[in-house]
């Protein structure tokens, strides 16, 4: 129930990461972080960290 938990939290992250570059970049309009550095930035780290978790998830083993 873990690993699982872990992998889905892990996706949810990573698509918010992807989410706030896209909004950095401004391809994303409409909002108070469209074309703002720092979620450019911030984005890509936050989507490597939503894969980390997701991968931990899927590594551990049930037990």
């Amino acid at each position: 129930m873990r690993n699982g938990l872990l992998v889905a939290v892990g996706g949810v992250v990573a698509v918010l990461g992807l989410l706030f570059t896209l909004q950095g970049t401004d391809v994303i309009g409409g909002s108070a972080m469209s074309g703002t550095t720092f979620w450019a930035v911030a984005g890509p780290i936050i989507i490597v960290i939503g894969l980390a978790l997701a991968a931990v998830g899927l590594r551990r083993r049930p037990g």
